[in-house]
């Protein structure tokens, strides 16, 4: 069965555009818009708001375009664009995140992961009600799922290809632990999975 093409609303269209643009540069970013058909965003970012940008589709072409333009460096583009992302969260939707005046530091370390890996879940599902996603613990393993992911919406691939979003958890985790950890997709949609699944690995040594 195919997943619905829903809606994704300006605020997270905008997060997005805007952390492209801090990595790829405006003239990059011109690029990507007017090849994946939505030039009306070039000089002109949507707003951040709640009200319905883009289907879920052109979000996917945007994703798509940028590792097309970018070929062998695609990969790491988009994880640095995912990367500034979270950033971008921090410093505009930080309510949204959960974030806002917690003493995360004071909890321990996998439940600062947890903690911030549920406040991203949190935050897509106040802006989408079509959004599900959450947080598995089994084990000593932590992993962010998502079965409603935006990036590889409609696409098929060999490999897993949600590189954002591996960028934007690598940054939170980053940001709540103080430690860069690896973060594999394990289960992507792409690949037919019923699911996109980001595991929380070991530190970066």
């Amino acid at each position: 069965m195919a997943r619905p093409d829903s809606v994704i609303v300006n605020g997270i269209v905008r997060q997005a555009l805007v952390s492209a643009q801090e990595v790829m540069g405006e003239n990059g970013l011109h690029a990507v818009l007017r090849s994946c058909g939505l030039e009306r965003y070039v000089n002109q970012l949507p707003p951040n708001d709640t009200n319905p940008a883009i289907k879920t589709s052109d979000y996917a072409r945007v994703n798509q375009a940028i590792e097309e333009f970018y070929g062998r460096a695609g990969k790491g583009m988009l994880i640095r664009i995912g990367k500034a992302s979270f950033q971008y969260g921090l410093r505009e939707q930080s309510a949204l995140l959960g974030v806002a005046g917690v003493a995360i530091k004071l909890l321990p370390t996998k439940q600062r992961i947890k903690f911030i890996l549920n406040g991203m879940a949190d935050a897509l599902k106040k802006s989408n009600a079509e959004v599900d996603a959450w947080v598995e613990e089994t084990g000593e393993t932590i992993a962010y799922i998502d079965r409603t992911c935006a990036v590889c919406w409609g696409r098929t691939h060999e490999k897993s290809i949600c590189h954002l979003y591996v960028g934007s958890i690598t940054e939170a985790v980053l940001w709540a632990t103080g430690t860069e950890y690896q973060v594999t997709e394990t289960h992507c949609m792409a690949k037919g999975d019923p699911y996109c699944r980001f595991e929380v690995g070991a530190p970066r040594t």
